[in-house]
């Protein structure tokens, strides 16, 4: 499938990487890829039409922090996304270095946490992950951390514009072996959060309309107890409608749950895809633009695997050059950092030793495509909307990222690929308020900016 693009990787230094986010960080409308450096500075890598170079000023690349985990959300309601970077320098419990949110502020970012209004807030438990929440629909998000030996946090602004941990009050400050979290519609009709946990059950908070949430992973049937989760995606993996979860545990058997009866799901991997490995992330996508996505799952010191839909089965097919069998991969992203309507996929590496990201493409074998980035009322991107395209021979279905299981966060734009039938009769477009907008006989092989809906 894939093929070694690196060489377009133009400022690519060999250090420990982690979390990667594709979010839009210089604020000129197309998205550039923020990559946690562990023991060096994070990075920005921009495209410039050549390759991909760093543009990280010095507050960004924040160096000697041992950043791992980010994800981007407008938690301001000023239609830029800010930057959440979830730094550790221990395995669990009580850390040394605090948490950054990056604001864009007067043409300089700044530290929210920095602040000194917003000392008292600061995240000293080591974390894993990081999703940006809109709970209550109003496009303005907060910051969900997957905490490890201390409680789970939802960071969100007051009235006053303090940062403040609402986890106690919402339902969500549990206690755990937090890894993996994930944020989307799932089981109720607004963001639902669940989290992969390790040495512990996983949780699902549903959602109860009001802002606050019920923790429900046992009766879901998704608290697998017993295992030890890393990399987590949703999608529609049977084509029902509904999203169904994948996840991967590390050394033990992965998992593909589908929700038949909405909120109740059943693991069906398949014999090949259960295989234990040491997981990180997991990746959806249509790399191929053949109108059904694959999935990536990206190992540690074991050759990377994909999995395609075919013939209504999942079956395991060939990696081409993203097999990296030596790969020290501790996290991957992707999305179409140069607008040509073709995904990329992209491989951070560290813990393990220190390797370059690697950077790989897919075949171009001119099947049509169409993105959809949805809008927050302020401009921002609508992380957690779904957006449903409708062609004449079948229906696709996808969430906008607000964060990918470990580490990671994809690009904030529902992708579909079309094959050789690029007749799409409706684009709706769901945003997590319940607002929803329609869109008839858009032409395919662009990408198009939903506003949200004034009326």
């Amino acid at each position: 499938m894939f093929t070694n693009k690196s060489k377009f990787l133009l400022d690519n230094p060999i250090q420990m990487n982690y979390g990667l986010a594709i979010t839009d960080v210089d604020g000129d409308g197309s998205f550039e890829l923020f990559v946690a450096g562990f023991n060096g500075p994070n990075l920005v890598l921009k495209y410039n039409g050549q390759g991909l170079v760093n543009i990280a000023d010095e507050i960004l690349a924040d160096a000697g922090r041992q950043a791992i985990g980010v994800a981007a959300g407008d938690i301001d309601g000023d239609g830029r996304e800010e930057i959440y970077v979830l730094n550790t320098d221990t395995f669990a419990g009580r850390k040394g270095f605090g948490d950054c949110l990056f604001d864009y502020r007067d043409g300089k970012w700044v530290d929210l946490f920095s602040l000194p209004e917003n000392q008292n807030a600061i995240n000293f438990t080591a974390g894993r992950s990081v999703v940006c929440v809109d709970r209550k629909g109003t496009g303005q998000y907060g910051f969900f951390v997957a905490n490890y030996g201390g409680p789970m946090r939802l960071y969100e602004l007051n009235e006053k514009g303090h940062l403040v941990d609402v986890a106690p009050e919402v339902g969500l400050d549990l206690t755990t072996g937090g890894r993996s979290v994930i944020s989307l519609p799932l089981v109720s009709d607004h963001m639902d959060i669940f989290a992969v946990n390790e040495h512990g059950r996983n949780f699902l908070f549903r959602n109860q309309g009001d802002g606050t949430f019920k923790e429900m992973a046992q009766m879901a049937g998704i608290d697998d107890p017993d295992q030890n989760g890393r990399g987590l995606v949703a999608l529609d993996a049977d084509g029902d409608g509904r999203f169904d979860l994948v996840y991967g545990n590390w050394l033990g058997p992965h998992r593909m749950y589908l929700q038949g009866v909405p909120g109740h799901f059943k693991d069906v991997a398949p014999p090949d895809m259960a295989i234990p490995s040491p997981i990180r992330t997991v990746i959806s996508a249509d790399f191929d633009n053949d109108g059904y996505e694959e999935l990536f799952f990206n190992n540690m010191g074991e050759p990377n695997r994909l999995f395609a839909y075919r013939a209504g089965t999942w079956k395991a097919i060939d990696t081409g050059e993203a097999w990296e069998p030596d790969g020290a991969g501790t996290g991957a992203a992707v999305g179409d950092l140069d607008e040509d309507g073709q995904l990329t996929l992209f491989i951070a590496h560290g813990e393990a030793t220190v390797q370059p990201i690697t950077l790989y493409s897919p075949p171009e074998n001119g099947h049509a495509w169409f993105r959809v980035l949805p809008l927050t009322e302020r401009g921002a991107p609508a992380r957690g909307s779904i957006v449903t395209l409708i062609g004449e021979q079948q229906t696709q279905r996808r969430v906008i990222d607000a964060g990918s299981g470990y580490l990671c966060q994809m690009e904030p734009i529902a992708h579909f690929g079309l094959g050789e039938n690029p007749v799409i009769k409706q684009i709706e477009v769901r945003w997590p308020d319940g607002k929803i907008a329609k869109i008839s006989s858009p032409k395919a092989n662009q990408l198009i900016r939903v506003p949200y809906p004034s009326a």
